[in-house]
């Protein structure tokens, strides 16, 4: 059994997925505070800043801990969550028919290993169709994901090619950590 530090269903979805035990315990790190705008310095720091703050609270001793944070980065610029509509369009039309990465920071800690991984998922997209641009903003779904995009659901469509894992797309490289958490 991990603590799961996060309160991503996506990242719990995926535990589950791999058949991973897992309890989940997320934190109130404020990501807002952090001033960098260079993408892996960024999710660095915000993974560190949420390890930190659950291994004070919960420490790694009963249960190992897993805090992991994910950002979009598209021509060099870090797209963090939209803060309304309009910003989720922006960032929806610079990755239409472009590439774009997801970043992902992992720290695993248990009695036994330590894990802090950064892996990244790079997509070349096709020029998403306007008006499924509307429907998704309309949708509400782009709020609340880094870069306000969807690769397991709305950019699904318009992938052209893909580098790297989905699962360090969708928020937490279980490739990696599997090996790890069996020999639990």
């Amino acid at each position: 059994m991990i603590r799961l530090g996060s309160n991503s269903p996506t990242r719990a979805l995926i535990l589950r997925s791999h058949n991973i035990p897992f309890i989940q315990n997320g934190g109130s790190f404020d990501e807002d505070s952090i001033h960098e705008t260079d993408p892996i310095e960024f999710v660095k720091i915000a993974t560190q800043g949420k390890f930190d703050e659950l291994f004070s609270k919960y420490g790694y001793e009963d249960m190992p801990l897993l805090v992991a944070d994910s950002v979009v980065t598209c021509e060099g610029k870090l797209l963090r969550k939209a803060k309304d509509k309009e910003d989720a369009r922006r960032m929806i039309e610079l990755q239409s028919g472009n590439k774009t990465s997801v970043v992902t920071c992992m720290i695993f800690k248990s009695k036994e290993s330590y894990i802090f991984d950064i892996s990244k998922t790079t997509y070349q997209f096709a020029k998403f169709n306007t008006d499924a641009i509307d429907k998704y903003i309309d949708s509400g779904e782009c709020m609340g994901k880094a870069g306000a995009i969807m690769v397991e659901g709305f950019c699904k469509p318009y992938i052209q090619s893909v580098e790297g894992y989905e699962s360090t797309a969708m928020g937490l490289c279980v490739e990696k950590l599997v090996q790890f958490v069996t020999k639990l």
